[in-house]
């Protein structure tokens, strides 16, 4: 029979390892002491509370490191860090494949990729659009200033403001010059310039371009940030109310504007956390309506777009040149309607397509079957095929007659005074 040696320091209960008290071979007697002698001192340092101080991993492991305020490293780190990224945590081969599944393939959140997309890319572009000479300097030129802005030896303003009047196609245009030099942008709206919560504008547009200096660290791509309509968003008309975030988002843009590498988002300052500079263009109608000290020279370099008469002839001739229309037509044409911003132009095109959409919902059974046709049809069952107008010199004048006596009717007959009358008193 095989005898156990214990250690005389053990406490511990050696009733259950009474099933090993038979064994057959000396060697099996010397591996069961070996092992419960480790046990026994392992007992005994356990039970030396406050006696010793517990052995680290290592003198070198990042796991007990401590800060020069004594706290714990790693966790500093993660605080300071701006990576809210969760996509990574739904991914198989980060966590448990039961918790990952394979109903909506390897990423169980693949959606949220997508969601997170906020730059422009400008594949809907196709074609061959008009580029104002005179609007293309301006851009080209803010976005490469602001690149090279560490090597040139004067002030450089962040923001480029370009503003006039309605409809003369100052986004349009900007997002052309994007695609011609490859820029992709990050783009925001005025809409987005208020919220209920305070200071959350304030901190999107810090996030959007943070965005934007990402686009160039870790893409290789030149970015960045454009906010469209900014004086509808930040302009002040008449007795309009002044909100709290209406002021942050004021004092962000002139803070980027002096500090446009260094951008907090709510984490602590680290002397390492440096974002590359990103040039900002906004678009307005007015901004005399915007706080002056944002719209100053030093921060912002306004850019007054009025096309002339040439420039508008290029680009409505582009816009019409798939239709067959000559210089020529198009000149009479743009003589025709004088003062119109260039959208007019582009909604004659479209009113002429009235008619032919209204034969087209005939052909398919009338107004009556329009549900069943267009989203409750078989898989099988094709629309007729839709027939474009042709395009006639006369068909787009009597559109552009027909929005004429619109815009005429919309500022001769305004029933806001009929409803209230004393409303000009």
């Amino acid at each position: 029979m095989a005898s156990i040696c214990f250690s005389t320091t053990t406490t511990t209960n050696l009733s259950n390892f009474s099933a090993f008290t038979l064994f057959k071979s000396p060697a099996s007697t010397l591996k069961i002491s070996s092992s419960l002698s480790i046990f026994s001192v392992r007992c005994a340092d356990d039970n030396q509370s406050g006696e010793t101080k517990k052995k680290r991993l290592s003198e070198q492991s990042s796991w007990e490191a401590k800060d020069s305020e004594g706290k714990d490293y790693l966790y500093r780190l993660g605080k300071e860090a701006d990576n809210m990224n969760i996509a990574v945590g739904a991914r198989a081969g980060v966590i448990d494949d039961l918790f990952v599944g394979n109903f909506l393939g390897k990423d169980s959140d693949i959606v949220f990729d997508y969601r997170q997309k906020v730059t422009r890319s400008f594949e809907y572009l196709q074609g061959d659009y008009y580029i104002a000479p005179i609007f293309m300097d301006k851009v080209v030129c803010h976005i490469v200033k602001n690149y090279i802005a560490h090597l040139l030896n004067t002030k450089v303003p962040l923001i480029l403001g370009i503003w006039g009047g309605k409809g003369q196609g100052k986004s349009f245009q900007t997002e052309l010059i994007f695609q011609a030099m490859g820029v992709e942008p990050v783009i925001m709206s005025a809409g987005e310039l208020e919220s209920e919560r305070a200071g959350e504008p304030g901190r999107l547009i810090r996030e959007r371009y943070r965005t934007a200096s990402q686009v160039v660290q870790n893409q290789g791509k030149m970015s960045c940030l454009m906010i469209n309509d900014i004086d509808a968003g930040l302009g002040r008309f008449g007795n309009t109310q002044m909100t709290v975030n209406n002021q942050i988002v004021v004092g962000t843009l002139m803070n980027l504007s002096d500090n446009p590498t260094r951008v907090s988002i709510g984490q602590n300052w680290r002397e390492s956390d440096v974002t590359n500079r990103i040039p900002i263009i906004v678009t307005g109608n007015d901004l005399s309506t915007i706080y002056a000290p944002l719209i100053r020279d030093g921060r912002m370099e306004k850019f007054y777009w009025q096309p002339n008469l040439e420039d508008i002839v290029n680009i409505v001739q582009r816009m019409y040149e798939k239709d067959g229309i000559s210089r020529d037509k198009v000149v009479s044409i743009v003589n025709t309607f004088r003062n119109q911003a260039l959208d007019f132009y582009g909604a004659l095109r479209s009113r002429t397509y009235d008619r032919s959409i209204l034969k087209w919902i005939d052909d398919i059974g009338g107004i009556e079957s329009l549900g069943n046709k267009l989203l409750k049809r078989r898989k099988n069952e094709s629309l007729p095929v839709f027939t474009p107008p042709e395009q006639t010199v006369e068909a787009l004048m009597e559109s552009g007659n027909s929005l004429l006596k619109e815009q005429k009717l919309v500022m001769e007959t305004k029933l806001s005074k009929e409803y209230m009358k004393n409303i000009d008193g």
